[in-house]
């Protein structure tokens, strides 16, 4: 398994490469000459005319070769390659990387005791404590009844990343799996952009690549995304399809986790259909992990 950190300079050079790719001379207001063209998406001097630069200023950036480029340059090329605020801030941690911190040595990994506390107070509530490379730390009772007891889990097996691609049952879970997939790569992109030289991230992404062709094709992507909010729909064993309304908090003592709690519409039938988890308890979650987890 490989677990050298990701190549800073390659990963831009996909990135600029991969986002170029996606334009059209219609896109962008140019004229398109010429009924043939060899590359897909606008050419470099096409980008570099957009963004202001020379075209040997841009060649170089996108072979991961600039040095020094500045934030008013970068700005410059992301309007130009019309990227989103998380890819704006992906093409940011790539080209001008934050210096190496020096992580106290005193600092205790995992999540803090009076969360883990808070979670485990949550009555019908699903919410788990995310880290860096998708790694799920903490949770509450009631998501271990809508996605699994992951305690039944070994330590390095509780990662979204891990469950999606190499957990079958969790395609069934997922009513559209490609898109919980995406938005899973994507996450596990905009970490790589941060800290391109943590080798557990490489290892992981190394061997997601090895077993699931799935995920090859949404690496290659080169995808980015932050996690926010939005809604998930569900095909639960016990209850049926579910709807749930889902939000994101960084957690400001400890900006690499996030909290995610999930709820569903009063009043509709994935409430009524969580009540009826809730009352089971944990009936509810042994049921879902011999369902999904074994």
């Amino acid at each position: 398994m490989n677990d050298q950190p990701l190549d800073r300079r390659a990963e831009l050079s996909q990135f600029l490469s991969s986002r170029r790719a996606r334009l059209t001379p219609d896109d962008v207001g140019l004229p398109q000459y010429g009924r043939h063209r060899r590359v897909p998406g606008l050419r470099r001097e096409e980008l570099a005319q957009l963004a202001g630069v020379s075209v040997a200023y841009y060649t170089r950036l996108e072979q991961g070769k600039g040095r020094n480029v500045s934030s008013e340059v970068l700005d410059s090329i992301a309007r130009a390659l019309r990227l989103t605020d998380a890819e704006h801030a992906h093409l940011m941690h790539l080209a001008k990387p934050a210096p190496p911190k020096k992580k106290p040595a005193a600092k205790t990994p995992g999540v803090r005791p009076a969360l883990r506390h808070l979670l485990d107070t949550l009555d019908g509530v699903p919410a788990y404590v995310t880290g860096r490379r998708a790694e799920i730390l903490a949770w509450s009772p009631m998501a271990a009844a809508v996605f699994g007891d992951w305690s039944l889990l070994p330590v390095q097996e509780r990662n979204w990343a891990r469950l999606v691609f190499l957990k079958p049952a969790y395609r069934d879970l997922f009513v559209d799996w490609e898109a919980k997939a995406a938005d899973v790569v994507a996450y596990l992109r905009m970490d790589a952009g941060r800290q391109t030289d943590d080798p557990k991230l490489a290892a992981l992404v190394g061997d997601l690549s090895v077993r699931s062709e799935d995920f090859r094709r949404l690496w290659a992507a080169h995808d980015v995304k932050e996690k926010s909010h939005g809604a998930k729909h569900l095909r639960h064993p016990l209850v049926g399809e579910l709807t749930l309304l889902f939000e994101t908090f960084k957690l400001a003592a400890d900006p690499e986790q996030s909290l995610v709690m999930y709820h569903a519409e009063p009043g509709s039938s994935s409430a009524e259909a969580m009540q009826l988890l809730a009352s089971w308890g944990a009936d509810a979650s042994r049921a879902g992990a011999s369902a999904w987890l074994s």
